[in-house]
């Protein structure tokens, strides 16, 4: 595999919030996305995830609590914690996780 311009993948997205698929590893999937400053709806995955900012920085309520996540650092979600995107985030995230779905649906 050739190397990912992971910004230019986030800035050719159709729009904010919807992912790319960059590559599986084993039976993680490496997402990227654009954040444009809306909050997201709160959601429970089974298994955990990695966020993981390259710039801007990335507002979340996790079980009740404000966490932000700057440029270059990432947090992990365990599974099953209730999560939200909070107003504000801004800037190119990459999502790494199993392809299992939400405990929500």
């Amino acid at each position: 595999m050739s190397s990912v311009k992971v910004a230019e993948e986030a800035a050719a997205l159709p729009r904010a919030w919807s992912s790319a698929a960059l590559a599986r590893v084993g039976t993680a999937s490496v997402k990227v996305l654009r954040m444009d400053g809306l909050p997201v709806e709160e959601e429970r995955h089974t298994e955990p995830e990695v966020l993981l900012v390259l710039d801007g920085r990335l507002e979340l309520t996790v079980d009740g609590g404000a966490v932000t996540v700057g440029p270059g650092e990432m947090y992990v979600v365990g599974a099953g914690v209730a999560h939200a995107v909070r107003p504000g985030s801004r800037g190119t995230l990459v999502i790494v996780e199993r392809s299992c779905g939400t405990l929500d649906e």
